[in-house]
């Protein structure tokens, strides 16, 4: 005897779980039958109210004048910064007086070969310095 490889036979397509025979070609119409009927008014709608109406924009102003004020506590917790001037900071000015200071950090991009070409090309005498 020959054993069946289809697995699908073997198991059966029967769950057991069925409809009556001609069960889905009326449904509909006793469906219908058996929901109560609902009475649908369409003039029983109240109309908006003035705040329903103006509700969205007062919102969204409200939202804009909570980002405003939010911006402007950080812009007022944040330190004021002044720019850098020899008037205002002392150590500044006494930084650039120390000629130590400004030849090792200030002018510390700037080569011997490159001063003197551009001292060379402003029209000074290089000679006049030996």
């Amino acid at each position: 005897m020959k054993e069946d490889s289809d697995i699908l036979n073997k198991i059966g397509r029967k769950s057991g779980m069925t409809t009556p025979d001609g069960y889905f070609d009326n449904f509909v119409a006793q469906m219908t039958q058996a929901l109560p009927e609902k009475e649908t008014n369409i003039e029983s709608v109240a109309p908006k109210s003035t705040w329903q109406k103006i509700r969205p924009y007062v919102y969204m102003a409200a939202m804009f004048g909570g980002v405003w004020c939010m911006i402007k506590m950080f812009t007022m917790m944040t330190p004021e910064t002044q720019p850098l001037s020899f008037e205002n900071n002392q150590t500044l000015a006494e930084a650039v007086s120390d000629e130590t200071f400004v030849d090792d950090y200030y002018m510390d991009g700037v080569n011997e070969y490159d001063l003197m070409e551009d001292m060379y090309e402003d029209g000074f005498d290089i000679a006049s310095l030996y």
